[in-house]
Formats: structure tokens, sequence, C-alpha cells
């Protein structure tokens, strides 16, 4: 979570607390753990190893000057498997054609629109890649891999307010957490050559590793079951 001061930290932290917005962060968690179980149980798990490393260092350094300047890292709500959030207050929320670079490749992000709007004249999400309009009312949440794929929503009408809530992880969570907590470069420096190759090559692969974490609508189907019978 992005550590923010004064009145907006107080804000924020009121806001979070509030229980719509845990209401939506569970139903927005369940779902991506229904659709895509595999990529779930990897976001979520990077995010509990990166807050466990951070806890152990705070219980082997308690009286680090260093430790105590910053916040403790927490889930922002419980079980979530995102890292972070952002609300845009508006009034009249609109996204250019864009994607999330800083998210994690693969990764899948979760959208939610607040507000009050005539969804068939407006506020459309659009997935440019895919060839997409989609309307989008008031209190809806999508789950897209938001860095591969560009995306926009359409304008609202006037006098109409619409409001953004989303969730995501950036990338660079997970290469801290591969890189034993270290930045990219520090990593590489405290490899033999033979690992740095090994790891270039691994990384080579990372399109083809993210695609199999996705789930067919066939596993889907069959999970549902499984768990139907038991």
């Amino acid at each position: 979570m992005r550590k923010h001061e004064g009145p907006n930290h107080s804000a924020l932290e009121a806001l979070m607390e509030k229980e719509e917005f845990a209401r939506i962060s569970g139903f927005s968690k369940r779902a991506f753990a229904m659709w895509a179980p595999r990529l779930y149980d990897y976001q979520n798990g990077y995010l509990t190893t990166l807050i466990a490393h951070d806890q152990e260092l705070r219980r082997n350094n308690p009286e680090s000057p260093e430790l105590r300047e910053l916040e403790e890292l927490r889930r922002i709500w419980p079980n979530t498997p995102w890292a972070a959030t952002t609300f845009n207050f508006g009034p009249e929320t609109t996204c250019f054609r864009h994607a999330d670079y800083g998210n994690l490749a693969f990764g899948w992000c979760s959208v939610t629109a607040l507000g009050e709007y005539d969804h068939t004249k407006g506020g459309h999400l659009i997935l440019w890649d895919m060839r997409l309009v989609i309307q989008f009312p008031p209190g809806s949440t999508i789950l897209i891999p938001s860095c591969a794929i560009s995306h926009s929503n359409a304008r609202i009408q006037k006098g109409e307010n619409r409001y953004s809530f989303t969730q995501y992880s950036a990338g660079g969570i997970f290469r801290w957490v591969d890189n034993d907590f270290k930045k990219v470069e520090d990593g590489y420096a405290a490899m033999s050559p033979e690992e740095e190759k090994a790891r270039r090559e691994e990384l080579a692969k990372q399109l083809t590793f993210g695609l199999t974490l996705y789930s067919t609508i066939d596993e889907i189907k069959s999970l549902v079951c499984s768990r139907s019978v038991s």
C-alpha cells in the first residue's frame, strides 16, 4: 500500500474501513479465485511472501530506525490478492486508451465502476485489442489483464457522475521477491554467471508461463462440478 501523508492518508484510511469497499474487494477476490484459480494463487502467494518477509525483518531488527520510519506492510483488506488500490473521485471519471505497463504483465486487476449514469448511453468499457465495447453499469466489476490489454471508457452524459475503484499489483513486487528482496540489478550482481544465464532464460519464457496460469472454460466447469459433488 502506498503511504500518503496528512489529510490524504486519513481520508484513504477512512475509505478503506468502509464496509462497502470491503464487500467489493471480497466479491472481486472470490471472482478472481473462481475464474483464474492458478493465477489467483500466484498473485496471492507473492503478496503473502512479501508481507511475511517484512514481518520477519521487523522481528529480527526491532531497533532499526529505517524500519521504524516505514509503515508496516499489510493487506488493504483481509485475504485480498492485490497489493494496491486506487480511488478515482471523478466526478466524471474517464480514462483515455492506455495499458497499465507497471502492473504484472499477465496479472489480473479488478475495475469497479460507481456513480449514477445511464450505462446504455455512456460509461462503456472499451477493450481495444479485443474490439469490444461493453456496457458497464454502476456497481459492475470486471477482471482484466490491464497491462496486456489496451482499455478505456466512454464519456458519460452531462449532469451524471462516475467514479472508479481499482485493485492491482505492480510488477515490481514480483521482481523484488524473485530477486530475493533486492532490486533487479542487485539481484544479478549477487548471481554467478551460470545463475544469471539461467535466470534470463527463465524470464524469456515469462509469457508462456503466464498463460499456463490462465484457466479454460472446461477447467472451470470441471472445478465447479467437482465442488458440487463434494
